[in-house]
């Protein structure tokens, strides 16, 4: 007899508080939200309907920004952001969101459904939440 799988989907473990801001904002714009909001990350809004979501986080500030010695407040966010960002379904299952995180070494993914997102997911909240649940039954 097979053993019917536990099935923990992305929607399960995602976190629905995320911050977003626009491309054209500068990065102290984009500083000032990470600090008062206390993220790391800022989803990057679409311009148009036609448009993809973007993704901003502290290491590409590090990489693109303070490592070059540029000023914050003359760098636009569309500038140094990544985008398009590889989105997951809040259905997916949460091995092979994991699977799609260490193929693309990624840092986080906006969960999208109907072309809006509803939460972001991490490594950690697939493993803290996600695979914590799978160990223990909860």
């Amino acid at each position: 007899m097979i053993v019917p799988r536990t099935i923990i989907r992305v929607r399960d473990v995602m976190k629905a508080d995320f911050a977003t801001i626009d491309g054209i904002a500068t990065i102290e714009d984009a500083l000032k939200k990470m600090k008062s909001l206390k993220t790391s990350v800022l989803i990057v809004n679409k311009r148009h309907d036609d448009d993809e979501y973007g993704m901003i986080n502290s290491g590409d500030i590090a990489r693109y920004v303070l490592a070059k010695d540029r000023a914050p407040d003359r760098v636009n966010v569309y500038e140094i952001m990544s985008k398009p960002v590889i989105s997951v379904h809040p259905d997916m299952d949460i091995r092979y969101c994991s699977r799609l995180f260490a193929d693309y070494n990624l840092v986080r993914a906006p969960v999208i459904e109907n072309n809006k997102i509803i939460g972001v997911v991490s490594p950690n909240s697939l493993v803290l939440d996600g695979m914590y649940r799978l160990v223990t039954n909860v």
